[in-house]
Order: C-alpha cells, then sequence, then structure tokens
C-alpha cells in the first residue's frame, strides 16, 4: 500500500485538501483510493508516533494502525492529512530555520509504515507572506518574542527540505507554491490522491470561491460547463483569465504590518523566494507543481 503524507505546511491549506478527498470519497474509493476521516487519525498517529519515536514499529501495530483508521476493508493508496504532522504552528520557527523537526518527524512518520512505501506532499509559501500569516495566530505573543532571533531574509525552504531529503532520500516528495494553488488545484489533487487523469472531482471549484466574486465564479462554471478543457493547461488559463478579471483584490493581497518590514524589505523576501522557488524544483527526488 501507498501511505501518503500531505504536510500542509501551515496557512497555506487549512484542511480544504482533505475535505475536497472526503467529499469525493466514493468516486476514489473505486479506484482503490482512501482519504479516512481526520478524527479517525490524527491523535492516534501522533501517539504511536510519539510512543515508536522512530523505532519502527512492528507488523502486528501497523495492522491494527490501518484497522482503526481505514474506513474499507482494502486500499491501495491511503491519504493523511494534518498541518501539525512536523510540528505545532508554535513551533515552526526555532534554531534559525524553518521546521527545525522537520527530518526528526519524517523519520518518526516513515517508522509508523516500514511494510509500506510511503510519501510526502506539501506547500510551501513566501515567507513575505507566511511569516505574517504564522504571526497573525499567536495572539499571546510581541513580534519579538515569535520572531525569537530568526533572521527573516535568511530563511531558506530549500534547506528544511534538503534535510528531508537527507534523512528519507528514497521517499519521494511532492512540492508547489501556495501562491499557485488557485491555478493548479486539480493538479494538486491528482498528485496526492493518485487518482486517474479523466477522474473528475466535484468541489474542485470551491477553492476559487473566497477569490472570486460571485459573477465570476458564476460565469467561470458556466463557462467549464460549455468548454470543457481538454488538459490541465487548458483549464489553468481559463481560471487564470477569470482570476485576472474578477478576482477580490482584498482577498488576494496581503496585510503587512510587522516592525521594520517596508516595501523594500517584503520585496527582498519576494526575491529571495523566487529563487529558492528555482532550487527546490531542481532538487533530486522532488517533484515540483507548477502552473
Amino acid at each position: 500500500m501507498k501511505i501518503i503524507y500531505h504536510l500542509g505546511l501551515h496557512c497555506t491549506d487549512d484542511d480544504k485538501l482533505v475535505a475536497c478527498l472526503r467529499r469525493n470519497a466514493a468516486t476514489l474509493s473505486r479506484e482503490g483510493i482512501e482519504a479516512p476521516d481526520p478524527d479517525r487519525y490524527r491523535a492516534l498517529l501522533r501517539e504511536t508516533m510519539n510512543g515508536a519515536r522512530g523505532q519502527g514499529v512492528s507488523h502486528d501495530t501497523q495492522e491494527r494502525l490501518l484497522d482503526a483508521v481505514m474506513e474499507a476493508d482494502t486500499a491501495e493508496r491511503l491519504v493523511f492529512s494534518n498541518q501539525n504532522f512536523l510540528c505545532r504552528r508554535q513551533r515552526v520557527l526555532g534554531e534559525g530555520v524553518l521546521y527545525p523537526m522537520a527530518e526528526k518527524k519524517a523519520r518518526w512518520m516513515v517508522g509508523l509504515f516500514p511494510d509500506h512505501h510511503v510519501e510526502f506532499h506539501l506547500a510551501i509559501r513566501n515567507p513575505a507572506t507566511f511569516l505574517p500569516a504564522l504571526f497573525e495566530q499567536e495572539k499571546d505573543l510581541s513580534y519579538d518574542q515569535f520572531i525569537d532571533g530568526i533572521t527573516p531574509h535568511k530563511l531558506r525552504w530549500s534547506e528544511m527540505i534538503a534535510r528531508i531529503r537527507r534523512a528519507l532520500p528514497k521517499v519521494p516528495l511532492t512540492v508547489w507554491c501556495d501562491e499557485d494553488t488557485p491555478l493548479i488545484w486539480p493538479d494538486v489533487l491528482r498528485a496526492v490522491a493518485g487518482h486517474m487523469p479523466e477522474t473528475m472531482l466535484d468541489g474542485t471549484l470551491d477553492i476559487l470561491s473566497p477569490i472570486m466574486s460571485k459573477e465570476g465564479m458564476t460565469r467561470l462554471t458556466d463557462y467549464l460547463h460549455s468548454h470543457a478543457p481538454q488538459t490541465s493547461s487548458q483549464q489553468r488559463r481559463v481560471v487564470a483569465a477569470f482570476l485576472d478579471k474578477y478576482a477580490l483584490d482584498d482577498q488576494i493581497e496581503v496585510e503587512l504590518d510587522l516592525p521594520g518590514w517596508d516595501e523594500e524589505y517584503t520585496e527582498t523576501l519576494t526575491q529571495i523566494y523566487d529563487h529558492d522557488v528555482v532550487r527546490i524544483a531542481e532538487m533530486k527526488g522532488v517533484t515540483f507543481l507548477t502552473p
């Protein structure tokens, strides 16, 4: 069986992916794909993982885990999703890097199912918007407490991913930019779920609702029904055209109000991120999804 871990990351998904896969459970089940209810596995996997601490588990323990989390008797592909797999939100920053426990937790996750093929999938986000979004959720911390000596322009997603790759060189890793998600959402769902290209999932346009006007959503839905795209690239071009005309600017633009952060600084962070994305896309063992 293939065990697919969707790692989030924080401030990129908010359970949209697992919600869409759950909505299409019957369709995916016909292809041997299951995305269990997160309530069935999040606490259980965490407790088992913390207990094993990377030492691996027995075959019997693996079977008990699968019996507890699966709704079907059998499956060829099992999808788990949790933005806290690598750490809780409060521990994303530390030791001068992003997700300092990433490689350790990744090893522990693989150790839960040593008899099965494991893959990791995750979205990254421009630190110029990722850090403000993360800080916004820290209601009880000052900015200095939140940043805790971290130098934002030294943070690199490629460094975090390289640590995971060194720890687990045989585990495939799929990455995409959160900023691209509205354009490549069907590709993201297919990469994670592994369903057939011709399989149509319900609700794949829902991710656009928060960032597109109601008129735009109606027109886009009508257009796609009457002009069904033949390829993913065709759909991306259509979605991009409608977003260009009907996007809600106030939902797309991120309010940046952090001490010492001006337009020049955020532009510098964005340029660093753009170069980092190129570096990640060239990494061995990494599949990078792009528009």
